[in-house]
């Protein structure tokens, strides 16, 4: 009997499916839908390079794409699936609670830009990602010195930066921040508390400035200028 891989592609507009077989690499059934928040236009300021995703889009395209895939296959290759992976554009990171939820999916923060994901092409932290660039390269040990000693507007710290400034109820309500791939992986393993999250090593490593040569992320004395 065969045994089949599901792979799910988070773009900036749509979420893409597709089942393969995992003996003969054969692809079996794909499908396609698009965010209905983004594709409304809502929470995006283009004049200002503000591009916000909900990430009750990110839920309800999963259950709807994943449906359409196993109305094109029969009961038994959907009872046959033995894994499953997420791509994500990135840096799409956003701000969760104590409980590793999302800001935006509670009532207080729900129509909220600041607590939704800040999109890979959100450019509204570029003040602060050259502040961390300077600070970065004129430290004793250069923090990106891996990464061409630049750190980019669409990149994690800067943009959880710029929405702490912004922001002061989301500053008070937030717990820690995560990147859409990495959020995706631990909802659907169920491990979405923030003491328990696993983070990609692309992310990690080139977004979050995480190496092993310094030991792990940069220390705090840095990341609290």
């Amino acid at each position: 009997m065969s045994s089949y891989t599901l792979g799910l592609d988070y773009g900036s507009d749509s979420v893409r499916a597709l089942l393969v077989d995992v003996t003969t690499g054969a692809e079996v059934a794909s499908s396609m839908v698009m965010y209905p928040r983004w594709s409304a236009g809502l929470f995006c300021k283009p004049e200002l390079d503000q591009y916000r995703q909900h990430p009750q889009d990110y839920l309800d395209s999963l259950v709807e794409v994943v449906n359409e895939l196993w109305t094109q296959v029969s009961p038994s290759v959907a009872t046959s699936v033995i894994g499953m992976s997420f791509d994500t554009t990135g840096s799409t990171p956003v701000a969760i609670n104590k409980e590793g939820t999302p800001l935006a999916l509670t009532s207080e923060f729900a129509e909220n830009p600041n607590a939704m994901f800040v999109l890979w092409k959100d450019h509204t932290s570029i003040k602060e990602a050259q502040e961390i660039t300077d600070a970065a390269n004129s430290a004793d040990i250069n923090y990106l010195s891996y990464m061409g000693g630049i750190y980019s507007s669409e990149w994690y710290w800067a943009k959880a930066l710029h929405v702490l400034r912004q922001d002061e109820g989301v500053r008070r309500a937030v717990y820690s921040w995560v990147e859409h791939c990495d959020w995706m992986t631990a909802l659907m393993c169920g491990t979405t508390d923030p003491k328990q999250l696993q983070m990609g090593r692309c992310a990690a490593g080139h977004k979050l400035m995480w190496n092993e040569n310094w030991d792990g992320f940069p220390p705090n004395d840095f990341l609290n200028q």
